[in-house]
């Protein structure tokens, strides 16, 4: 497009448009991306952009690939969309088969959405709904500190960062908060634990196993979540694993729950299920869940419902992602990926500026030894600066993550390696 079109789109964007986690008055600026292709991001202009976060963690086979875009366009000259209440279709119920055999063995049922929030707004109402069925009073909900999970009420509920949350806590759900275990607390952690569950009203305890995204990936451990994990299961508290970012290959396994033995009663998908292409969740759960709605009763159904469940459009993309994902070509990209990321990491764990290394799989992220707010005027230069070397990071604050689509190209790894060593010197 010619720069006339192109400035109609950013006055148009302006006048029409609010976009997500952005104060207007101090970024009026929206950079309007034409096409994408692999791991780049075109302007309108031309210029290409690596795209070293995957479009917050989804686009993990490239964008447009066709391999996924050719199995939607045919999907789309069949069945397009169509109520999945009183029908079901084909699509559906294969992605449903593929899913149970990749993830944890004890997931039995798959329950379609339409975004990460809507996943686990649906794994919190089975666990509520669960105990209610069985004639059990448990209102509380559990979480760790500085979780996220989402925008919608229940997902905000027992989330911890109240940089999105501030205005909305006094309606939140009944929540308490755990810290992270890690080997230095874990007796301690332990020890409230049990004698908290002494009262048994909490319901459920919704986690991000291993990565903690939004609160600029703080890492745990899976010897120091097990034990955790396993006295909540003994206690009858629904375990609920928020996936959204870490599944599908992300840390390494295609879960991250596959770390620990004990495995999640209820597990929360989306990003990368599908691609990228389409918007799309799953909420999966073991039978023993299932059955505690299977009944006469026509009030202990779960009566939750969205417009797009299980489109059968998204069902393809996802059914073709998940190809993708067992392949052999992609499994030894992610290994790639990793091992590269294990040599960048030596190498920034004695640069002065790095205050911390840290990397699970696919993921690898570095704090500067800077002080800078999330959404700050020194977090906006960095962004900045990895622009203009042609890189689309999002920095938090003062930490910089790197989860590139797994199909990189180490030519392109290095550049995004590069673009971090030129911004160390800005600080």
């Amino acid at each position: 497009m010619n720069p006339v079109s192109l400035k109609n789109i950013s006055e148009k964007d302006k006048k029409f448009v609010w976009h997500p986690l952005t104060q207007h008055k101090r970024n009026p600026e929206m950079l309007p991306i034409a096409r994408a292709e692999g791991c780049l991001l075109y302007d309108m202009q031309g210029r290409s952009y690596i795209d070293g976060i995957s479009s917050w963690y989804t686009c993990m086979y490239g964008h447009c690939n066709p391999r996924i875009t050719s199995r939607v366009a045919s999907q789309m000259s069949t069945l397009d969309q169509v109520v999945f209440s009183g029908f079901t279709h084909a699509p559906a119920v294969q992605l449903a088969e593929e899913l149970l055999q990749v993830l944890p063995e004890n997931q039995a049922k798959v329950f379609y959405s339409d975004n990460g929030s809507t996943a686990v707004e649906i794994g919190i109402k089975m666990a509520l709904q669960y105990h209610f069925n069985r004639g059990e009073k448990r209102p509380v909900l559990l979480a760790f500190e500085d979780g996220f999970h989402g925008d919608t009420f229940g997902a905000m509920s027992v989330s911890g960062l109240s940089v999105y949350n501030g205005p909305f806590e006094d309606f939140f759900l009944k929540v308490e908060r755990l810290p992270v275990p890690t080997e230095d607390n874990l007796k301690q952690v332990l020890a409230r634990l049990e004698e908290r569950l002494e009262k048994q009203d909490i319901a459920g305890f919704v986690y991000e196993p291993l990565v903690q995204g939004a609160a600029a990936m703080k890492m745990n451990k899976a010897e120091c979540l097990e034990p955790v994990l396993a006295l909540l299961k003994k206690k009858g508290v629904v375990t609920i694993a928020d996936e959204v970012m870490t599944g599908f290959g992300k840390t390494g396994k295609h879960f991250a729950s596959l770390y620990m033995d004990t495995q999640p009663d209820i597990i929360c998908l989306s990003k990368a299920l599908t691609a990228g292409l389409l918007p799309m969740a799953a909420t999966t759960c073991s039978q023993e869940i299932y059955d505690a709605f299977y009944s006469d009763e026509l009030g202990k159904g779960f009566f939750h419902g969205h417009t797009y469940t299980a489109n059968p459009l998204a069902c393809s993309a996802a059914l073709a992602a998940l190809e993708l994902l067992r392949s052999e070509q992609i499994q030894q990209n992610i290994q790639r990926v990793i091992d590269s990321h294990r040599g960048f990491a030596r190498e920034l764990q004695s640069h002065p500026r790095v205050a911390d290394v840290r990397q699970c799989g696919v993921i690898l992220a570095l704090d500067l030894d800077a002080s800078m707010e999330r959404y700050g005027d020194l977090r906006d230069r960095l962004y900045r600066h990895f622009m203009e070397q042609g890189v689309f990071l999002r920095p938090l604050g003062n930490t910089i993550y790197i989860l590139a689509p797994y199909v990189i190209t180490e030519e392109q790894l290095m550049t995004v390696y590069d673009s971090i060593r030129t911004a160390l010197d800005l600080f």
